[in-house]
């Protein structure tokens, strides 16, 4: 709840939010919308036991982020990664996010979970966004997140070849600093879906 207080702070007045919670299934809470007032009173009273549906969530929340009209979109998990009850695959979940336009974020809270940090890194990365751990230290990166999310470049390419053949084709992004600055690090979509004729 501090995790997603300390982020909200830095809202506009124009964004968009929702709510999912999840244990053993996700629930929508709070519908996509604008405005902070009933998200924020919900989180209070959120809570969750038993199995764990990230994954699902990780769905409902990439179906639910696909109605928003604006231009920039995002999705931010806050969870300890487990995973142990969900319909849906971790890879039909990220074909869902190779073929979505949001980026995925996620604050690593209680890494408790063996493979906690590895299912969100699986989930995050494919979009360009990466996992952030919680901790005492946290609240910082946490800000970053929300800075990174309104401060983005947006590079454009042609590629090469010219073949329409609907396939994933990979990405790679180099970034070179100027001298005297320290060692810079990108995110990036990790690639695209080609058209198809």
């Amino acid at each position: 709840r501090v995790a997603a207080q300390k982020f909200f702070q830095t809202a506009n007045r124009e964004d968009e939010f929702f709510l999912i919670e999840f244990d053993d299934r996700p629930r929508l809470v709070v519908p996509l919308g604008p405005g902070l007032g009933r998200l924020q009173e919900d989180l209070v009273f959120s809570k969750s036991s038993g199995s764990t549906a990230l994954i699902d969530a990780v769905v409902m929340g990439l179906h639910e982020v696909k109605k928003s009209k604006l231009t920039r979109k995002a999705l931010l998990i806050i969870s300890d990664g487990g995973e142990n009850n969900s319909r849906y695959t971790l890879k039909e979940m990220r074909n869902m996010v190779l073929e979505g336009d949001a980026l995925i974020y996620a604050i690593l809270v209680e890494d408790q979970e063996r493979d906690g940090p590895w299912y969100l890194r699986q989930m995050t990365e494919d979009s360009g966004g990466r996992v952030v751990p919680y901790g005492q230290d946290a609240i910082d990166p946490i800000t970053k997140i929300s800075v990174e999310l309104r401060n983005r470049y947006l590079l454009g390419f042609s590629p090469s070849s010219e073949t329409r053949d609907g396939r994933y084709h990979n990405l790679k992004v180099m970034v070179v600093p100027p001298r005297g600055l320290p060692k810079l690090q990108a995110s990036w979509r990790k690639g695209y879906y080609a058209a198809q004729d």
